[in-house]
């Protein structure tokens, strides 16, 4: 049995901390074993500070699932971190991407399952030269994929933002049929590939209220996300919409679609964390090896309390060994 390759995230942040909560609570949740990409001194002061017993192993990733029911594996990355909780220092942003870069190494070398990401501080990375918006297109760099498609996955619900991190006054001018067809083609490929779903069936939002009223709020509707839709059902994808998206997330319209694509962040990341927000993972679509990650922040405020909550983590960690034994 293949690892997963759990990175450090922030290490200032809560991720260290929950990654020793589940190791500790590996037995009872009966969790899929997992290695933290993280060097050992950092991992022993975290785990002492929260006075916590957890054994550590420096290993191989070829020997993380044997030695994971004993000791929590390190794979150990070039750089050390030195941070405490709640304070990101000068070996913050270096040591959370050399993580970030071996754990990917090691799957596309085929040596881990898939990628468990922990968060990152976004500003923390980029005052340390980091030029990326995040993971997502960090890891698409890595992995040369010509466009990485971010999945917000619950089981309650689905959702994929077709824009993502820009301001809202932008979205009108990114937002196009190429892009929407794009990263519809992707969703449905990964849902049959990875997810077993043989007939994915996509929900589209609209942009504007009512989806634009036939065109009298807004034109762009008919005029950018109708012609998508024509497009892809042309491809034999089941993509269903212009839907008003005050409507589509109700209990029973969640019954006729697996995910649902908004044209911006907030319009379906809003409503999965209401009803999810301890359980849904990020995914990250598009990559040629599977990636998960918690749908929450590195939560400074936090850190080192011990009283964080591993949910999310967790099941990232069992959705990312899930979609690895199907791909």
């Amino acid at each position: 049995m293949r690892a997963l390759a759990l990175t450090l995230g922030e290490p200032a942040g809560i991720g260290p901390e929950l990654t020793l909560k589940l190791w500790l609570e590996r037995k009872a949740r009966n969790l899929p074993p997992f290695a933290f990409v993280a060097d050992s001194a950092f991992v022993a002061a975290r785990a002492g500070a929260l006075k916590l017993n957890v054994p550590v192993a420096e290993c191989s990733i070829a020997d993380a699932a044997s030695v994971f029911y004993k000791a929590l594996p390190l794979v150990v990355p070039q750089t050390a971190a030195t941070a405490t909780p709640g304070k990101p220092d000068a070996s913050s942003a270096a040591a959370a991407r050399a993580s970030i870069d071996l754990a990917v190494q090691l799957v596309m070398q085929g040596k881990a399952a898939a990628v468990v990401t922990n968060p990152i501080a976004k500003h923390v990375m980029q005052s340390g030269g980091f030029q990326f918006p995040g993971h997502t297109e960090y890891l698409a760099h890595l992995s040369n994929a010509a466009l990485p498609v971010m999945l917000i996955w619950s089981e309650e619900l689905a959702v994929i933002p077709i824009t993502i991190h820009i301001p809202l006054r932008d979205v009108t001018e990114r937002l196009t049929a190429a892009l929407i067809v794009d990263s519809a083609r992707i969703a449905a490929k990964d849902y049959r590939s990875r997810f077993g779903i043989a007939n994915p069936r996509l929900a589209i939002c609209g942009l504007n209220p009512h989806a634009g009223e036939e065109g009298t709020i807004g034109r762009e509707d008919i005029d950018i996300i109708a012609p998508a839709i024509r497009q892809l059902r042309e491809e034999g994808i089941e993509a269903s919409g212009p839907h008003p998206a005050d409507s589509l997330f109700h209990e029973h319209a969640r019954k006729y679609y697996d995910v649902a694509l908004g044209m911006y962040h907030d319009q379906v990341l809003a409503p999965v964390k209401a009803l999810a927000f301890d359980r849904a993972v990020n995914v990250t679509l598009g990559l040629p090896f599977v990636r998960t990650s918690p749908d929450h922040g590195t939560a400074f405020d936090l850190a080192g309390s011990g009283t964080a909550n591993p949910s999310s983590l967790e099941a990232a960690i069992r959705l990312a060994a899930r979609l690895a034994a199907k791909s």
